[in-house]
């Protein structure tokens, strides 16, 4: 078995960087489900608490509905890319190197992008399926 060449100066910075867009990466997903959940709950609430108008609400949160999972798809595509595994072929990524660990890090965050995709469309359900204040 072989030893990692380890990086230098410049190297190890730019693997720091990239390392670090990885995490937040991985965050970006479950974020925009999260502010897509809590805006609109909290707007229909709202609404409906003061009598404003339902319908446009609904359309404007509709709307809001489709830029998440855009946002969230492009995240998800992203991750993709950098899991890297139709170039790999490697599904699993057992030997733990540096490049390894970025290849995790982009399944890690295509497999949340899924589960927060999933989320956006529960959320935008309601929107869709219940017709109004009750």
């Amino acid at each position: 078995m072989t030893e990692e060449r380890k990086p230098r100066g410049r190297e190890d910075e730019r693997e720091f960087a990239e390392e670090q867009a990885s995490l937040f990466k991985i965050t970006f997903g479950p974020l925009i489900w999260a502010g897509h959940f809590v805006v609109c709950y909290g707007l229909v609430a709202v609404a409906c608490a003061k009598g404003l108008n339902i319908d446009a609400i609904r359309l404007g949160l509709m709307v809001m509905s489709a830029g998440a999972m855009a946002g969230v798809v492009w995240v998800g595509w992203s991750a993709w890319r950098q899991w890297d595994v139709r170039r790999t072929g490697d599904l699993v990524n057992r030997h733990g190197g540096a490049e390894d660990r970025h290849h995790f890090l982009g399944h890690a965050a295509f497999l949340l992008a899924i589960i927060s995709a999933i989320g956006v469309i529960f959320v935008t359900l309601p929107l869709i399926l219940i017709g109004g204040c009750q």
